[in-house]
């Protein structure tokens, strides 16, 4: 595993490499900006997913969260940014666990940029594990998370909107999901080159 300060570029030979051993590129956002952007309606949907989640154990408006008719009213503190950058460890963490033997290889990424964090790895993953990997961080914090927090008593306002806010940006997450549902058969094998996506099946091999 390695550390970066930015997102890994795609690899031009290693490019070349993987189309000469058959892999095939899939069709992907061209840039994060274009990912986001797509995932909008994405993260309208995962935020009521959750919502509806936590709505089954504990009462949830807008009005916990400062918003009414008349006014909005919110408070950012040291201690909210505090919970917001263990959000963002932990989002990214829930990807990286799920690496097989991500603390040995050389090709598992782990950075944070403007944008928030990322984790990218060039290892051949199957189609369940990645796929797994993907979504891994929303069933976590924003589906099984508040079920039971809310079961101890421990579901606070704050962890409502946290819980919410990571369901939102799971959207790019979400939005991988569905290419990979679409565009990837059952039976195969995936392979990142920088933020660029590959996959061959099984049955090419």
């Amino acid at each position: 595993m390695k550390i970066l300060k930015k997102l890994p570029k795609s690899n031009p030979s290693l490019h070349l490499e993987l189309i000469n051993d058959r892999w095939i590129p899939m069709k992907e956002p061209k840039n994060l900006t274009n990912a986001i952007l797509l995932s909008t309606p994405l993260m309208i949907i995962a935020a009521i997913i959750t919502i509806g989640v936590i709505n089954i154990f504990s009462s949830i408006s807008l009005r916990d969260f400062g918003l009414t008719p008349n006014a909005v009213s919110i408070t950012i503190n040291l201690s909210i940014i505090f919970l917001l950058v263990l959000l963002l460890i932990f989002h990214e963490l829930l990807h990286l666990i799920f690496i097989p033997n991500f603390i040995k290889s050389e090709k598992t990424y782990v950075g944070f940029t403007l944008f928030g964090g990322f984790v990218i790895t060039e290892e051949e993953i199957s189609k369940s594990r990645y796929i797994f990997i993907t979504i891994a961080p929303f069933l976590v914090i924003s589906i099984i998370m508040p079920l039971i927090l809310s079961l101890f008593g421990l579901l606070t306002t704050t962890l409502k909107f946290l819980i919410i806010l990571n369901s939102m940006a799971s959207s790019v997450d979400l939005l991988n999901l569905l290419l990979i549902i679409k565009q990837v058969p059952k039976n195969a094998t995936l392979k990142s080159n920088g933020p660029n996506t590959y996959w061959k099946s099984v049955q090419m091999n």
